[in-house]
């Protein structure tokens, strides 16, 4: 495929354009659940040589988008339910301190920002790059985040999304989806902009239960 091949005049270092390459095959399903990541195969596919090739895998494998496998080497991990749960309880948690924090502590810049980021999200859900749909859904959350004034706290979720990317990519799969969770970040701002916090925490956990439902029932079908 065209996309495979990689450009070096790109204003990032080759390794991230190969993980970037790498990581976009893995999430539109180019690269499939259990396929090898041969080395020598995937730098000649992107004309490149191995060692941009092994840095991206090992920064794929930080992401759970790459396992390493005793004796035959790394592949594309499955979509584990497991996984998803262990991932969504921690996330459900420090999101709904989020929340708390960000009723307290959100400016009124900072809530038109967050106003303009839904708007921005909801203008691109028929988008065909479903990657540019996900991009607008953080940089929704990332505002909340943001607004907690909690360096450590952003750090930890920050981590956690690299790990939730492939999470949200399948939750926007399901086109039947998007302009729920359009309402459902409106409901999230209103719940900050009135500053009640047990109604912010418990519209995130709804939020994130609902995810967890609809990635949970697509990770099922995939294993049929």
């Amino acid at each position: 495929m065209d996309g495979w091949k990689v450009n070096e005049n790109e204003y990032l270092p080759l390794r991230d354009v190969v993980f970037n390459t790498l990581r976009r095959a893995i999430l539109r399903g180019e690269l499939t659940p259990g396929q090898r990541l041969m080395e020598i195969q995937l730098a000649e596919r992107m004309g490149v040589s191995r060692t941009p090739v092994r840095e991206a895998i090992r920064k794929l494998e930080l992401e759970g988008l790459v396992v390493m496998v005793p004796r035959k080497g790394a592949e594309v991990a499955h979509i584990s339910g497991k996984n998803l749960r262990d991932v969504l309880e921690v996330r459900r948690a420090l999101e709904e301190l989020a929340g708390e924090l960000a009723c307290e502590r959100m400016t009124e810049e900072e809530f038109r920002l967050l106003e303009q980021a839904n708007h921005k999200f909801a203008a691109v859900i028929s988008s065909d790059d479903i990657t540019v749909i996900a991009q607008a859904d953080e940089e929704f959350h990332s505002l909340i985040y943001q607004a907690t004034d909690n360096e450590r706290l952003v750090q930890m979720v920050n981590h956690l999304r690299e790990q939730m990317y492939r999470y949200r990519i399948e939750h926007i799969k399901d086109k039947s989806q998007r302009k729920i969770l359009v309402q459902e970040h409106q409901d999230i701002m209103r719940a900050l902009s009135g500053r009640d916090v047990d109604l912010t925490r418990r519209t995130i956990r709804n939020h994130i239960n609902k995810q967890e439902v609809t990635v949970a029932r697509s990770i099922k079908e995939q294993e049929r």
